[in-house]
């Protein structure tokens, strides 16, 4: 079968918003290039190299959302509907900087479908300890390296987004050994594996989507932890019966707001609610919905257009 491939150009700060007016308009899954992210992650906190400069000099200035659909009879029906939402974008997203919007089309088949996303996916550090390899990239481990073997699944994010990196972080940080943890939209299960590989006893790993909840269970088989991560499909409210020590929340702005409160009391005494996918706007937002829910010892990360934020209930 031909694909059609739909590339939009926007900014870092709004990629996340672009990538999910592609999936509304039909596609599995998204793949985001943004130099910002190989530069942001290719020295952290004084770290060696691990990803090529040349990466980041071949993406380019523009952040390029990239979705995939069939070459059907719906194909026409896709784009138009797509670029009527990307003309249309700035209503629901006022005063943000959306960059060009320019919408492109190319036709592949199935072999370059699953090969083109691939190739800007390499080995990358986040945090200190954490590695992030695909599975089909070589990485010799350096001493302290804690590598995460991720198959993306084209769909949840690959790790290399500002937000996941000060998660991993500040689960680096919190997470200490023996601890439980849970992580809310778990996506690819990367931080879920993390806090696995920082000495996390056990991890509920959740999220709504099910083809996400698959694309996790096989990473955390991969990587050697089944029996301490379990995936389950759902909303973390309404699946757990237990509290945790560290609760992971990487979502947006709106969601960490909304739930605060409520996952509030899924947090054990002393324990610490890690949240990101925070744009900086909006932080004061979340710190307000976060005491105002209780939480205290409020520990900030910036990095790039992006905040999280690490909060104890005493």
């Amino acid at each position: 079968m031909d694909w059609m491939k739909v590339t939009v150009l926007t900014t870092t700060i709004a990629s996340d918003l672009v990538s999910q007016m592609l999936i509304d308009a039909g596609s599995s899954g998204t793949v985001i290039e943004d130099k910002n992210d190989v530069q942001l992650n290719q020295r952290p906190e004084g770290q060696w190299d691990i990803i090529d400069e040349e990466i980041a000099r071949k993406i380019g200035d523009d952040v390029k959302v990239t979705g995939f659909y069939p070459m059907d009879d719906r194909a026409s029906d896709a784009i138009a509907g797509i670029r009527e939402k990307a003309r249309n974008l700035h209503l629901i997203a006022p005063g943000v900087d959306l960059g060009k919007l320019t919408v492109s089309t190319s036709t592949i088949d199935d072999e370059d479908w699953a090969e083109s996303w691939k190739s800007q996916y390499k080995p990358f550090r986040l945090g200190k300890h954490i590695v992030i390899r695909p599975g089909w990239e070589a990485y010799e481990a350096k001493e302290g390296d804690k590598v995460v073997t991720i198959d993306p699944g084209m769909a949840f994010g690959t790790g290399t987004h500002e937000t996941t990196g000060m998660c991993v972080s500040l689960v680096e940080e919190y997470m200490k050994l023996g601890m439980t943890a849970m992580d809310i939209g778990t996506g690819t299960g990367i931080l879920a594996i993390a806090a696995a590989h920082m000495g996390a006893s056990r991890v509920l790993a959740s999220d709504i989507d099910p083809m996400a909840v698959r694309v996790a269970k096989e990473n955390i088989e991969i990587n050697g932890f089944s029996n301490v991560i379990e995936a389950v499909e759902g909303n973390l409210l309404e699946v757990c019966k237990e509290k945790a020590d560290i609760v992971i929340a990487n979502i947006i702005a709106d969601v960490i707001i909304a739930i605060s409160a409520p996952v509030r009391e899924f947090v054990k005494p002393g324990g610490v609610f890690i949240c990101s996918g925070i744009a900086r706007e909006r932080e004061d937002e979340v710190i307000k919905a976060l005491t105002d829910a209780g939480y205290g010892k409020l520990d900030k990360r910036n990095m790039g257009e992006w905040t999280a934020i690490a909060c104890m209930r005493d």
